[in-house]
C-alpha cells in the first residue's frame, strides 16, 4: 500500500492542470508557524496578511504561504481575494451599501428585496419561500428557536393574540407568558454559543462550562461505522435505536410538563466530530416531528453553501418537505434562516438583522458558483480527497481510521488527541492549514475553488507528516 500516494501524485502529474489565475502554485514556508511576528498572541493562531492571500492560499505576517483546507472554520466560499469580488467592491455604485449600515427591520434600503431575490432567495431550500437575515450563525439559531416557540404557542392558542395573563406573567419570567417549552437537540451537536444555542450544544465542555442552561432534552445521534456501504445493517440498527429513543424523549418531556416545541439537528455534526447519518434517519426524524407537532429545524450553518456538492446538505436526503426552518451563515457570508410561511413571527427583531453589503457579495459569489460550475468541481475534488484519505488510512492503519465525507466536507479520525494535535501543527509548518473537530478528528473544509490538483498537493504533504509519526 505504500505506493498509493505516489501513484496519486503520478496521476495528478499526467492530468491537465488549469491553474487559477489568482491562485498561487503551492505553499511557501519561511518560518515555523506562528512566526516571529505572530509570537505571544494567546488564543490567536497567527496574524494574517489578507492583502497577499489569494485563492486557496492564506499568507501570514511572516510571509508564510499555506494551502488553506480549513478556510476560517468553513466560511470562505470562493477563496481569498477572488477577482469577481474585488471588481464588485471597486464599483463606486456600491459605496453607499458599504458605508451605511441600516436597521433592516425598520429602515431597509430600496434595493434590499431585489438583492435578497438575487442572493438568498435564489438558492432557497425546498418548500421555503421566506428568509430572515441575521448577523451570524449563533443569532440565526437563537432567533429561529424563538420563532419556533412563538409558532408553537400560537398553535396552542389557535390564534396569535396573547392573553392579559400572558402579557403580565412574561414580564416577571413566569408561565404562561414565559411557557415551559423546550428544544430537543442531539448528543454531539453544536449550534452556537448564545444562551439558547448553548443549551442545545453538546460537543465540548469548554463551550458550556460555568454558563447556566435550560432543562431541555437531548437525544442520541447515530454513531455509525465507516465505510457506510460495508456496515449497512449495523448502521440501520443504530439509527432505528436513536429514532426510537428520540420519540421516547419527546413523550417523556411532554409528560413532565415541558413539551418539545422544536427539534434542531445538523445534517452532518461538524464541530462534534463530523458525524454522519443516512437520509432514512433524517426522514424518520422529520416524520417524528410531524407526528408530535414539533417544528423541525435543520442547522446548515456549517454544511450550507456548497461544500457537500449541493447548496444544502439536506438536499442529499431527497425530500420535498425537509424542514420548517433552515438556518445558515459561514459560506453564505450573512446569517439568517429560511422558514415556512406559518413561522413568520413579527416579533423577531434586532438592530441590524444582517448586513446588506454581505447580500451584495453573496449575489456575486453565487454568480461565480454557477458560472464556474463549482458544485460539480466540489463533487470531483471531494471524490479525489476521500479516495486519497482511504489510501492513507490503509497505509497508516495505526494512525488513521474512519475516513468519511460528502463532497469536500470530509474528515478522518486520528489514533488519539495528542497525535491529532501534533499532526495539525506539523502540517501547518509544512504549509497546510487544517482544523480539528470532535475528540480526535481532523476536518477538511476547503473553499469551493479547491480543485483536484490542490487535493494532491495536500495529500503529498499530509503523507510526509504521517510518515514522521509512523
Amino acid at each position: 500500500m505504500r505506493a498509493s500516494v505516489p501513484l496519486i501524485f503520478d496521476l495528478f502529474s499526467a492530468a491537465p492542470k488549469t491553474q487559477l489565475e489568482y491562485d498561487y502554485d503551492g505553499p511557501s514556508m519561511k518560518t515555523s508557524v506562528p512566526g516571529p511576528r505572530s509570537q505571544n498572541v494567546g488564543a490567536v493562531n497567527f496574524f494574517c496578511n489578507y492583502e497577499e492571500s489569494r485563492g486557496n492560499y492564506l499568507v501570514d505576517v511572516d510571509n508564510n504561504r499555506m494551502l488553506d483546507v480549513y478556510t476560517q472554520i468553513s466560511s470562505i466560499p470562493i477563496g481569498y481575494n477572488h477577482p469577481a469580488l474585488l471588481k464588485l467592491m471597486a464599483n463606486p455604485n456600491h459605496l453607499s451599501t458599504l458605508v451605511n449600515r441600516p436597521a433592516l427591520g425598520i429602515l431597509p434600503p430600496e434595493n434590499f428585496p431585489d438583492k435578497l431575490t438575487e442572493s438568498l432567495l435564489s438558492v432557497s431550500p425546498s418548500g421555503m419561500t421566506r428568509v430572515q437575515t441575521m448577523a451570524c450563525g449563533s443569532c440565526s439559531n437563537e432567533n429561529a428557536y424563538k420563532a419556533m416557540f412563538i409558532w408553537y404557542r400560537n398553535k396552542e392558542r389557535g390564534h396569535n393574540m396573547p392573553s392579559d395573563e400572558d402579557v403580565s406573567t412574561c414580564m416577571i419570567n413566569k408561565a404562561p407568558g414565559c411557557p415551559d417549552l423546550s428544544i430537543l437537540s442531539f448528543n454531539g451537536g453544536f449550534h452556537g454559543r448564545t444562551m439558547g444555542c448553548l443549551a442545545t450544544t453538546h460537543s465540548k465542555a469548554i463551550h458550556k462550562l460555568d454558563v447556566p442552561s435550560f432543562d431541555w432534552p437531548m437525544a442520541p445521534f447515530p454513531r455509525l461505522q465507516y465505510p457506510l456501504e460495508e456496515f449497512t445493517r449495523e448502521n440501520a440498527q443504530e439509527e432505528a435505536r436513536c429514532l426510537e429513543e428520540t420519540e421516547d424523549v419527546i413523550v417523556k418531556w411532554r409528560q413532565k410538563g415541558n413539551p418539545v416545541a422544536g427539534i434542531v439537528i445538523e445534517p452532518i455534526q461538524a464541530e462534534g466530530g463530523d458525524n454522519h447519518a443516512s437520509p432514512d434517519f433524517f426522514k424518520g426524524l422529520r416524520n417524528i416531528a410531524r407526528k408530535h407537532g414539533c417544528a423541525f429545524h435543520v442547522d446548515e450553518v456549517q454544511t450550507g453553501g456548497g461544500a457537500t456538492g449541493k447548496y444544502w446538505a439536506h438536499e442529499h436526503w431527497g425530500m420535498d418537505d425537509p424542514a420548517d426552518i433552515v438556518s445558515f451563515s459561514k459560506k453564505l457570508l450573512t446569517g439568517g434562516y429560511y422558514h415556512k410561511d406559518e413561522l413568520q413571527p413579527y416579533r423577531i427583531f434586532n438592530t441590524w438583522m444582517g448586513d446588506p453589503s454581505k447580500n451584495l457579495l453573496l449575489a456575486e459569489v453565487l454568480n461565480v458558483i454557477r458560472r464556474e460550475n463549482l458544485l460539480e468541481e466540489v463533487t470531483r475534488s471531494g471524490k479525489a480527497l476521500l479516495n486519497g484519505l482511504y489510501d492513507l488510512q490503509a497505509q497508516y492503519p495505526g494512525i488513521l481510521s474512519r475516513a468519511r465525507g460528502q463532497g469536500t466536507f470530509c474528515a478522518i479520525d486520528i489514533c488519539d488527541d495528542a497525535t491529532r494535535n501534533s499532526i495539525l501543527l506539523k502540517a501547518r509548518d509544512k504549509g497546510v492549514l487544517l482544523g480539528g473537530c470532535g475528540d480526535r478528528s481532523i476536518r477538511f473544509r476547503p473553499a469551493l475553488i479547491f480543485k483536484e490538483y490542490h487535493v494532491h498537493i495536500f495529500l503529498n504533504i499530509f503523507n510526509d507528516v504521517l510518515a514522521e509519526h509512523k
